[in-house]
Parts: C-alpha cells; structure tokens; sequence
C-alpha cells in the first residue's frame, strides 16, 4: 500500500483564464421596499436578442473572480454600486450552447439589495432603456435564461436551471 505524502508543499493553482465554458455573471438588484427590480432593454446592436429585456449581465474577463464581474458589469451598465458581501447567490444557469459560447456558458445570478448610486443606462450603444421595473409587471419579451433566473428566484423555485441540453 502506497502512502500519500502530506509533508510536500503544494503550489496554488494558476487562475483558469481559457475556460472552454463562457462565465457570465447576473444581478437582480431588488428594491425590496417597493417590490421592484433593475432591467435592461437590449438595444438594436446587441449581439443577441435586440429589443428584449434582460438582467445586468455580462462575461468574466479571464482571471477574474465571478463576484469581480458581477460588481464590474452592474457599475457599467447601470452606474450602481454594490459591495462583495452584498452579493447573494440567486441561481445557476448551465447552457450548453450560446451565440457567443458554442461550448456552453455558466451563469451565475447574484441577488443584490443594497446599493449605492443613480440609476443611469451606462451603456446607450447596448441598450435602449433602463430602469427599476415592479416585479408583478415584468415585461414578456424578456432573455429566456434570465427570465427563468428572475422568476425562480422571485419564487422560490428551483435554483439551479438548464438551457439548450435537450
């Protein structure tokens, strides 16, 4: 019998920086108080689904933590601020395809309901509106993945969804 050795120092694992799986991080920032959540229309430029509506979301750059995306993409998108520790796990979203992931993609849907700053479309060539939308009046054109993301976490639904596997 073969022993393990434990006295040999390990060296910490380099980043994963060309995952074959795209990693792509969502924020449903909640207003609790007056029901309401943050969405974004995607405007006619928009790699994919022009005109429909969507959570604040976009692609880990590599090497960088999926909180780090999360944080970075609202800010940039809506010019809201939010902390690490604000952060809450809301839902995974595992797709097998996607238009800018023929490998698949792995969503991770945060929950966010504190917040700093103003409520601004930080990125008018991406999309045409943005705004606090009250969550008993969610659009239907909305991206199917994140959609299902918002209303299971709306819910209490399940917390982990499939996309494209079937």
């Amino acid at each position: 019998m073969t022993e393990s050795r434990t006295d040999i120092p390990s060296r910490p694992l380099a980043p994963a920086t060309e995952a074959m799986t795209l990693l792509v991080a969502a924020v449903i920032v909640h207003d609790r108080a007056t029901d309401r959540v943050v969405l974004l229309q995607r405007g006619p430029r928009a790699k994919f689904a022009q005109g429909m509506w969507d959570l604040p979301v976009g692609k880990s750059e590599p090497g960088e933590p999926i909180t780090h995306t999360a944080i970075r993409e609202l800010k940039e998108e809506t010019g809201l601020s939010v902390q690490p520790e604000s952060l809450r796990l809301a839902h995974i979203i595992h797709g097998a395809r996607g238009v800018e992931a023929p490998n698949g993609f792995l969503t991770v849907v945060f929950a966010a309901h504190e917040w700093s700053g103003t409520l601004t479309n930080g990125e008018p060539d991406k999309h045409t509106q943005v705004r606090w939308t009250p969550t008993a009046e969610l659009p239907h054109d909305f991206v199917s993945t994140t959609a299902s993301a918002l209303h299971r976490y709306l819910t209490g639904g399940p917390d982990i969804s499939l996309d494209s596997w079937n």
